[in-house]
């Protein structure tokens, strides 16, 4: 295993487990986060365990022109019962992404250094929200890390209401021109919108690393 030191750089992905870890410790300074989502590298780690650094091998993704919609979900959009809107509420949202409870995980993976962090990022220019909203209330969101290579990398969602996460994630694709969608690791609610596997390799061309 790979302990990472004060210099920024990982070592070769290839090197990462069956699982997908790749190494141990560093920081979140933004040079490293910065490097890390280059490099088809993504941080994932509980409250008061050291950072693991990950790059699972298949990567979960989705292609734009492969995301399925449901007949209910268009009619639920056709409703236009939601408000959605970008960047407008980044610290809200990865907020409210961390307070999310995940299956057979204690805690929260998005600690109060990882929403200081993704925050900078965002207030450069490298990180976007997507939020949606009913009456005037902050229903639903997600977040991720766009580094302008035309790969959106998935971070977290939430939903209040039912479906608001799904309202997020299929506007905001249907509104850009991404390349990929990057899902990171699969789930069954993102396979049903059509994510699908791909060797990491393929992956990293399409980031450009």
């Amino acid at each position: 295993m790979h302990f990472l030191t004060k210099d920024i750089k990982f070592p070769d992905v290839n090197e990462a487990t069956k699982e997908g870890l790749l190494a141990i410790g560093g920081d979140l300074s933004l040079e490293r986060l910065i490097h890390a989502y280059k490099h088809g590298i993504f941080p994932w780690f509980s409250q008061g365990d050291p950072i693991l650094w990950w790059s699972p091998n298949p990567r979960f993704v989705l292609f734009p022109e492969n995301l399925k919609i449901s007949k209910s979900m268009k009619q639920l959009l056709r409703n236009n019962d939601f408000t959605v809107t970008v960047n407008q509420a980044f610290k809200e949202v990865i907020t409210e992404c961390s307070k999310v409870k995940r299956n057979g995980q204690e805690g929260t993976w998005i600690t109060g250094g990882m929403i200081e962090a993704y925050s900078k990022l965002h207030e450069l220019g490298y990180a976007s929200s997507v939020e949606v909203w009913k009456d005037n209330e902050l229903v639903g969101g997600l977040y991720g890390v766009d580094l302008n290579n035309g790969v959106f990398c998935g971070e977290s969602m939430f939903s209040k209401e039912s479906n608001a996460s799904k309202v997020a994630f299929i506007t905001f694709i249907q509104s850009t021109n991404y390349k990929l969608i990057d899902c990171q690791v699969y789930t069954n609610h993102l396979e049903s919108l059509g994510a699908e596997e791909i060797h990491r390799d393929i992956f990293l061309e399409y980031l450009g690393s």
